[in-house]
């Protein structure tokens, strides 16, 4: 048996991604060893490597990537359900101490992963378990979306935003999303009603598509000043905002005046402490069976990554050149 594999390694914060020989993980209990075929790159991997990331508490040195699909090569003692040969994805390490994705191979809790649809490919699979689950446990863990509430999804063109408009429209939901005018025919295309932030104010929007009432559920993945927008988009009483980047101080009473209430997002939490992890397993589940049933595509950004390239993968995110979600081919 091959004993090491191919893997970047980064080992100080702001230095350059190494590509190494290291040891080759084996399935301990409950774990399952995965031949890595493509990992998917997000923002929070090049803010891990710039060491501005404090939240993902990454020890160095450190094999990051944090979204993964590949091939089941073994199974550990006492997993069930998977077995070797079948195809697998899911969002698996890169933080918190576990090994991440951008190596040939990775030894990840069983409970992480769920069977890969057929409607996916592996670079498309890699693309989006963080994006997916993130999503969807603001949308549905957290606001219980449901047929005909009005939804507003800030940043509908982006990697959680293009995703929690399908999610949305899944659950019978009536969506508009928030972009620039560029942005306009990747919104549409998703079946959003396109806002353009740029030129119409919160109160305009809110007028415009609600009589003024509010939205029933609004999904901040920008931040900052969009987050505090939120909060004045929200219907009064039964409004819900979630974000996913609510990491800043804010004033809570433009919320509490419309007796409205807010959730936090905080998709690393499973892996950081062990808790949850089923539950991500599941919401995988679920982003199988919506692409299963012709519910859910990825944007997918067209320029192609080796392995041995995963910095130049980077460097597109940084750039703010990528149009899509980035993959790193592994195999």
């Amino acid at each position: 048996m091959i004993q090491t594999m191919k893997a970047i390694v980064l080992e100080a914060f702001e230095s350059p991604l190494r590509l190494s020989e290291v040891a080759r993980p084996v399935a301990q209990r409950g774990e399952v060893l995965v031949r890595i075929s493509a990992s998917g790159v997000n923002p929070l991997d090049t803010k891990i490597v710039a060491g501005k990331a404090a939240h993902a508490k990454v020890g160095l040195p450190a094999i990051t990537g944090i979204d993964m699909a590949g091939v089941v090569e073994a199974v550990g003692e006492g997993v069930t359900g998977f077995a070797p040969g079948d195809e697998v994805y899911g969002m698996t390490g890169g933080v918190g101490g576990v090994q991440g994705s951008l190596a040939q191979y990775a030894s990840v809790d069983a409970r992480l992963l769920a069977q890969k649809p057929r409607a996916l490919s592996m670079r498309q699979a890699a693309a989006l378990p963080l994006i997916f689950i993130t999503a969807w446990e603001g949308l549905v863990d957290r606001a219980h979306v449901a047929a005909g509430q009005k939804v507003l999804i800030h940043g509908g063109a982006g990697g959680v935003g293009h995703i929690a408009v399908q999610i949305a429209k899944a659950h019978g939901a009536v969506v508009f999303a928030t972009g620039n005018a560029g942005q306009r025919d990747t919104i549409e295309s998703f079946g959003a009603t396109f806002i353009d932030y740029e030129n119409s104010t919160v109160e305009d929007y809110v007028m415009q598509h609600t009589a003024g009432e509010g939205f029933d559920i609004v999904y901040d993945t920008v931040g900052g000043a969009t987050l505090d927008a939120s909060f004045i988009a929200a219907r009064r009483y039964h409004g819900h905002v979630v974000s996913c980047l609510g990491w800043g101080t804010h004033a809570l009473a433009p919320l509490s005046f419309r007796a409205a209430t807010y959730s936090g997002v905080f998709t690393l939490m499973p892996l950081l402490t062990g808790l949850g992890r089923d539950n991500h397993g599941a919401i995988m589940r679920e982003a199988s069976r919506m692409a299963a049933t012709g519910q859910l595509r990825v944007l997918l950004d067209q320029h192609v990554f080796a392995l041995a390239d995963a910095a130049q993968a980077h460097q597109l995110l940084i750039d703010g050149v990528a149009r899509g979600k980035v993959v790193v081919d592994i195999e």
